[in-house]
C-alpha cells in the first residue's frame, strides 16, 4: 500500500490570530492525527495569515499547486480554513485536486 503524501494546509484571518498561534495549533494537531491515523506524511505544509474571503491567497496557491502531484492530497483541519466561498470549494473539487478536511473526514 503506497503511503498517503499530504500537503497540508492551514489558515487564520488576522495578524493577531497569527501571533497567538490560536487557531494554527490547533489546525497543526487536527492535521496531524488525520494522517497519523490514515498512515499518511505530511509532504508539506503552508500557513496563511488571509481572510477566507479573499480565494488568491499566495500559500494557498502553493499548497493547490503540490496537492496535484500525483499521490498527493490537499488537507484542512476545517472546511472554513479553506474558504467562505462554497463557489471556490467546489471549483477546487472539479479542478480535480483531492482534498480533504479533517472535520468531515470520518472514521
Amino acid at each position: 500500500m503506497r503511503e498517503l503524501k499530504l500537503v497540508a494546509y492551514m489558515r487564520v484571518s488576522t495578524q493577531k490570530q497569527g501571533r497567538s498561534g490560536l487557531g494554527l495549533e490547533a489546525q497543526k494537531a487536527d492535521i496531524e492525527n488525520f494522517a497519523r491515523t490514515r498512515g499518511g506524511r505530511i509532504a508539506a505544509q503552508f500557513t496563511e495569515i488571509e481572510s477566507g474571503k479573499i480565494s488568491d491567497r499566495g500559500e494557498l496557491i502553493k499548497a493547490i499547486r503540490h496537492a496535484k502531484i500525483p499521490g498527493a492530497r490537499l488537507v484542512i483541519a476545517k472546511l472554513d480554513r479553506l474558504s467562505r466561498s462554497a463557489s471556490f470549494t467546489l471549483t477546487l473539487r472539479d479542478s480535480g485536486v483531492k482534498f480533504v478536511c479533517c472535520d468531515n473526514a470520518g472514521s
